[in-house]
């Protein structure tokens, strides 16, 4: 009963012209995609800078929003494609080896965040011409190091 008062009074907030961007409860849920998906830039810029893996997660954990946890994997797989050296390679590698081995990222949102660069990378070789055999490569280490499972690995598109 609660939630459908609670939608009724949404859908009538959104008739007086105004704009629900996300119904997913009170903390990070409310916010808008386009500042969840800004929130989760800088903090990835943040940690290529600082190399604080436990601040990443803190920060990632603070945004209350397990649910777009894929969004962080699928950001931080187009910075290491996009990247020129290992050192982008490497943090990102061990960032995402953290938030998998405690539990902050799941195997679900891991796995939709590797599918979502998988499309996507037919359009993300077009900026970035080697990005095929760098994305090989660091699906193969992540098998390697335990994030993702075989299935996911054998699905990688290859040029």
């Amino acid at each position: 009963r609660a939630a459908l008062d609670r939608a009724t009074v949404l859908l009538s907030v959104t008739k007086g012209g105004k704009r629900i961007d996300n119904v997913w409860g009170s903390g990070g849920g409310q916010q808008s995609v386009k500042h969840l998906v800004k929130e989760i830039d800088m903090l990835l810029k943040e940690y290529l800078l600082s190399g604080d893996v436990l601040e990443a997660e803190r920060c990632l954990q603070e945004l209350e929003v397990p649910h777009f946890h894929h969004e962080l994997v699928y950001e931080a797989v187009v910075m290491v494609l996009e990247s020129t050296g290992e050192k982008t390679f490497k943090m990102i590698l061990d960032l995402l080896k953290s938030l998998w081995r405690s539990s902050v990222i799941t195997m679900d949102q891991m796995k939709r965040g590797y599918e979502r660069v998988y499309r996507e990378i037919p359009d993300i070789n077009l900026d970035v011409p080697h990005s095929y055999s760098v994305l090989e490569r660091f699906v193969e280490e992540c098998f390697q190091a335990g994030i993702i499972s075989k299935p996911l690995r054998d699905i990688c598109p290859s040029r």
